[in-house]
């Protein structure tokens, strides 16, 4: 697709935007669906990349399955196929190959499953040689990956021993480990966290209708844009006060940033307060994907800030640290890593880019937490399509603030 070109310079805007559903909910109740032999179909399911190779994949008679960039599918089915007997290849995009899962397969090959790799040590592709786990006791960091913890936690009530997880250190992006528990529970299956262990029982899983709420990751990008326009209004369909995802979070962090959220019948209205914070301090430890929209927005409104919590940035779809660095640094804004984990800015600024072209490095999130600069000044956004992602309407969303 050929790089997009934006220049948006509005001054009010009022929009009703229908969200596209929920990945992380889409992803564990393809799964938890799965596991149930559910005969019902899941309504809202996201359409988007990382859930249509999931879809195909759990729909497929084959014994390979490239997931292409999906991070969420390639660790979810990893384990899933572990526990499936057969034997099953799995394998990515370039990028894919690149992104550890040593943990997981380590992880899984101690409860009794047998996973080799095919290339590289430590890294997709896969060869996995599914059957009954024995389960039992792991011990895993807790700043690993949220989603290897979720793989291991969907498959548990299936093992013959079940599985006790003790989580050693700071717990990263807890929210989303409470997201899977919810909805394992949800699905009839007992689950205990307590403190830092997690402990499942062997049992069995009850199919259950079940439907999937709008996206609070993909909202973000709408708080951020009414912060920069701070006037008029925006209402998102779809969204809900009690949610499951730890995203929704957004909706306190863009208080300080001038908007407020009142929660209607069936979404959120967004309105302007005028009301900015000199600085702000955050630590995103369990909503590491607001990171590009909020760090976006500040430069943007000239708010310094220092934000930590990020270890898990570094191995996304791109390093996002370094992606920050260097596409914010093409808009003038002086960025830095105060520390491992860490990304600051004090207002230092430098010489702004004679034509600004963002990378997106094959990172949804990076086109769509810059696509809202266009507001401010005229931007090209390189590989526009990686939304489709996790939100495939995006531009046709944005187009509406014309």
């Amino acid at each position: 697709m050929t790089p997009k070109q934006l220049y948006n310079p509005i001054e009010n805007i009022h929009l009703e935007i229908k969200l596209p559903a929920s990945k992380s909910i889409s992803n564990r109740a393809l799964i938890l669906d799965a596991l149930a032999y559910s005969p019902y179909e899941i309504e809202n399911l996201a359409i988007c990349d990382d859930t249509t190779v999931l879809v195909e994949a759990l729909d497929s008679n084959s014994t390979t399955f490239d997931i292409g960039a999906a991070g969420t599918s390639m660790r979810f089915l990893t384990a899933f196929l572990s526990k499936t007997v057969g034997e099953w290849i799995i394998t990515g995009s370039e990028r894919m190959k690149q992104r550890p899962i040593k943990l997981l397969v380590d992880a899984l090959n101690q409860l009794g499953a047998r996973i080799e790799y095919i290339e590289n040590e430590g890294f997709p592709p896969l060869r996995i040689f599914g059957s009954a786990l024995m389960g039992g006791e792991i011990k895993l960091k807790g700043n690993v990956s949220s989603q290897y913890i979720s793989a291991l936690m969907m498959i548990a009530p299936n093992m013959q021993n079940g599985l006790k997880i003790t989580l050693e250190g700071k717990i990263i992006s807890k929210p989303y480990i409470q997201m899977t528990m919810r909805m394992m529970e949800e699905y009839g299956v007992d689950v205990d966290f307590t403190d830092n262990i997690i402990s499942i029982e062997p049992q069995d899983y009850q199919p259950v209708p079940y439907k999937v709420e709008s996206d609070w990751s993909a909202a973000s990008y709408w708080y951020q844009i009414l912060s920069l326009v701070n006037a008029g209004g925006i209402y998102l369909k779809g969204l809900f006060e009690n949610s499951y995802q730890g995203d929704s979070k957004v909706a306190e962090l863009y208080e300080q940033l001038g908007v407020k959220t009142s929660f209607l019948d069936g979404g959120a209205l967004l309105s302007p307060t005028g009301n900015f914070t000199s600085k702000m301090e955050y630590d995103f430890t369990d909503q590491p994907d607001l990171t590009q929209t909020l760090a976006v927005t500040c430069c943007l409104k000239g708010i310094p800030f220092n934000f930590c919590g990020l270890e898990s940035l570094k191995i996304k779809e791109t390093d996002r640290i370094a992606a920050l660095i260097n596409e914010l640094g093409k808009l003038g804004f002086v960025l830095f890593e105060p520390a491992e984990g860490e990304l600051a800015w004090s207002g230092e600024r430098c010489a702004v880019a004679d034509k600004v072209s963002i990378k997106t490095y094959d990172d949804h999130r990076m086109a769509m937490a810059f696509a809202p600069v266009s507001i401010i000044t005229p931007i090209i956004i390189e590989e526009p399509q990686v939304v489709s992602k996790s939100y495939p309407t995006f531009w046709s969303d944005f187009e509406k603030l014309n």
